[in-house]
Order: C-alpha cells, then structure tokens, then sequence
C-alpha cells in the first residue's frame, strides 16, 4: 500500500477516534506521520506534531459543529477554562518548535504509558458512572474541569500533539460522565488547543534534518495534513449524525486498547 493510501486509512481510524474517544487524531497521526515523514531526519518528530496539531483542529471543529446542542451546553461557564487551553497550547507549540526532535518523542511515548497506568490503577475511570444526571440538571453545574488546569493541559498537549483528550476525557469521566459525552465535549476542548498550536505551527521554520516535506509550511506537512483529513472527516460527519451505540465499560476498554496499541507502535519504531 502507497504512503498515500496508508494516510487516507489512518485519516478514516482518526475521524473514528475522534468521534469515540475525542482523541482529535494525535495519537493516531503522529506516529504515522513520523513514518511517512522520515526524509526529514530528527525533525520528523517535531513535523509530525505540527501536522497533527492542523488535524486535529479542524477534525475537532469538525465534531463540534455536528454535536448536538444539548451536549455542548455543558460547557457553560467555562469560558476561562477555554482560554487557558489556548494560551498553553500557544506555549506548548512555541516550546515544541525549539525542542530537541527526540525530547517530542520519548515525551509522547512516556506521556502515553503513565495515562494507560493512571487508567488502568486508579478507580474511576474504567468503571461506569454510578450516576446519570440529566444534561439539564448536569448543564447548571460548574464545568468537571477547573480553570486551573487549562495552562497546564494545553501546553503538554501542544509539546506532545496530542490535542489534550487523554487528560480531558480521564478528568470528564472521573467526574461521573458516560464515555460517549465526555469524548464529545473534549472535541471543543481540543479545538481550542490546536488552534493556537497549528498558527505556532505553520508560521514556524522546518527543523533541521534531511529533507522538508516537499509540501511543507513552517513546520506542518500539508500534503499529509490533507490525506489524513479526507480520510477522517467523513468519518466525523457520518458517527457525529448516527452515532454508534456500545456499552459504556467496553467504550471505556476500549480508549485505553487504544492508547495500548499507539504506545507499543511507537516503542517499535525506536527499535
């Protein structure tokens, strides 16, 4: 199979885990990215997360736009929290831009084994809700993430390209919400990460290696940029409007298997 079809197949399993998990497609993108993109030599780390960071933003915008109103009205009262995440995400990218290729990459590969250890040992998160509260009742209290934790978030999530859900989404579910809300409301949520990361991004400089992509701008690939979201946002308009139904502890099974398989794909790599 073509690099071009491999970028198309994992666009579609992006727009899936975007859908599902809230993942916005970093983990999923970046390891593929760093294959497709190893011409470019240590800085292929560093590209992949710029591009990741353009796919997830308008994957994730994507997802929110056709998420049901009545979800998203939970977010009220999170206005702080939002811009928090942007102006870390703004950091984290700036921070990634002049870090060290393999810095990016051992940090994406520890940041994945201490999430699948956080959800596997620490009750919480693979049990269901033991309470379903209504979205009207839900919708009137304070948003399940403090405002706090925005800068923080965000700018790990950026350095990383991450998009932030696999902090967001463990803190949504803790809070008692169903896998499937808590991976819709991270959509908005990463959005609002990526957005700064990727203008970091693409007004950036190509790192040192090699060779750039021959589609590159600043830091971003856009030749794959484009194949992964022609695979992935179909994928995000058709689940957002029929929306599949699973069981919520297997839903919760199923983000850490995830997390599981991109972590020993990375692992893989450095061998």
């Amino acid at each position: 199979m073509s690099a071009a079809a491999v970028l198309v197949v994992v666009g579609a399993l992006t727009g899936l885990t975007t859908v599902l998990f809230g993942f916005g497609g970093g983990f999923a993108t970046v390891p593929v990215i760093v294959w497709a993109d190893a011409a470019a030599g240590p800085a292929a780390a560093t590209v992949a997360v710029a591009t990741s960071s353009v796919v997830m933003v308008v994957g994730a915008v994507t997802a929110t736009a056709a998420t049901p109103r009545q979800v998203l009205r939970r977010l009220r009262g999170s206005a702080p929290l939002l811009v928090l995440l942007g102006a870390g995400g703004l950091a984290g990218a700036l921070a990634a831009s002049a870090a060290p290729a393999g810095l990016v990459h051992w940090g994406f590969v520890v940041y994945l084994a201490l999430t699948v250890v956080d959800a596997l040992a620490r009750p919480g998160f693979l049990r269901p809700p033991a309470v379903r509260e209504p979205v009207s009742a839900a919708a009137a209290r304070p948003f399940a993430i403090r405002a706090a934790l925005g800068a923080p978030v965000g700018a790990v999530a950026a350095f990383l390209g991450v998009g932030g859900s696999v902090m967001t989404v463990p803190l949504l579910r803790r809070s008692g919400l169903p896998m499937g809300t808590a991976a819709a409301l991270a959509n908005p949520l990463t959005a609002c990460i990526s957005a700064p990361a990727a203008a970091v991004f693409l007004a950036g400089s190509h790192g040192p290696g090699s060779g750039a992509p021959v589609l590159a701008v600043g830091s971003v690939d856009l030749g794959a940029a484009a194949l992964l979201l022609l695979g992935a946002l179909p994928v995000v308009v058709l689940l957002r409007r029929r929306p599949p139904r699973i069981a919520d502890r297997a839903h919760a099974r199923g983000y850490v298997a995830l997390l599981c398989v991109v972590l020993t794909a990375m692992l893989a790599r450095t061998q």
